[in-house]
């Protein structure tokens, strides 16, 4: 059951990056929030439904408690959908995933956890991995101002952003660790073993709901930007292969993590097939060499929990 879980969760959360860089319009200054509502509001529903047909007895001060953690991922996932408005998601995605390695780091310095040869490895080809990428797209953006290529036009800064992602992201599964880790020590109240981790998921879920309803309010209201209902199809899509992936997550690291978090951490590699058969985007060979190494390092992270 954990394997079919982790299988779901890989395909899920790759469709949904290439629903992401589908719905992601440069044009649309608010592109980037409206994919982030629409995914609210989709966990929302589905932490509605779980509250309504769960008999677990959700205290709603986890919330605050859980804050912390829920801004960082909010946050994270939005600035990584205003950087697919200006980077391949064949780039992208396989940097933000590389937020483990950051995670790795932050374990071992704070928690005085020790790194696993694999988990050392790892570390280090996806900092080659990212240097040697971003190398080669500040090359690439010198060559496009040559020849005044728009789609490259803010280059270099487009490829910073899913590293911001990268470092926000980590800071919210290092706090998550000080969440989950151990019940004795977790700061949620009214949880047991057995709803640890849906209690915080359902936390983090409202919360991206209470947000997604502050952004509805900020581009209807004050920036007086008209939301169409029909244009949201591809974000709707790509914001219930989110929860899918969400929701199986917990589940396929509930048993044998050692086997599918590998599996899970690899779903970069869906993203970069995706990207190749549907978005047609092209990439030159050293571009996918350290990809390829990068994703290695994913792997054996995965490998090393």
């Amino acid at each position: 059951m954990n394997f079919i879980c982790a299988i779901i969760t890989l395909f899920s959360w790759g469709f949904a990056d290439l629903f992401y860089k589908k719905s992601a319009d440069e044009r649309d200054r608010y592109s980037h929030l409206k994919t982030t509502m629409i995914v609210g509001f989709i966990m929302g529903i589905h932490a509605i439904i779980t509250l309504l047909f769960n008999n677990t007895a959700y205290n709603f001060i986890n919330i605050l408690i859980y804050l912390p953690v829920s801004l960082m991922y909010i946050l994270s996932m939005t600035i990584g959908y205003f950087g697919l408005k200006y980077l391949e998601l064949s780039i992208s995605s396989p940097i933000q995933n590389s937020s483990g390695a950051l995670t790795c780091l932050l374990c071992l310095i704070f928690l005085k956890q020790q790194m696993t040869i694999f988990s050392t490895i790892g570390v280090i080809f996806i900092c080659i991995g990212i240097f040697m990428l971003g190398v080669i797209e500040k090359n690439n953006q010198n060559d496009y101002k040559e020849l005044k290529q728009n789609k490259y036009k803010i280059g270099f800064i487009a490829f910073l952003i899913p590293i911001i992602y990268c470092l926000i992201d980590s800071l919210g599964t290092f706090f998550d660790a000080y969440y989950l880790d151990d019940i004795s020590r977790t700061p949620l109240v009214n949880v047991t073993d057995a709803t640890l981790e849906n209690v915080a998921n359902t936390s983090y879920e409202l919360t991206f709901l209470i947000c997604s309803i502050l952004i509805f309010i900020y581009i209807t209201f004050i920036k007086k930007s008209r939301i169409k209902i029909k244009e949201q199809k591809v974000r709707v899509g790509a914001a219930i292969f989110e929860t899918i992936g969400q929701f199986t997550y917990v589940y396929a690291l509930s048993g044998s993590a050692v086997i599918t978090a590998p599996i899970i951490s690899a779903y970069s590699i869906v993203s970069i097939i995706l990207s190749r058969i549907y978005l047609k985007e092209k990439l030159n060979i050293k571009q996918y060499l350290f990809i390829l190494l990068v994703i290695i390092g994913i792997v054996l992270i995965g490998f090393s929990e």
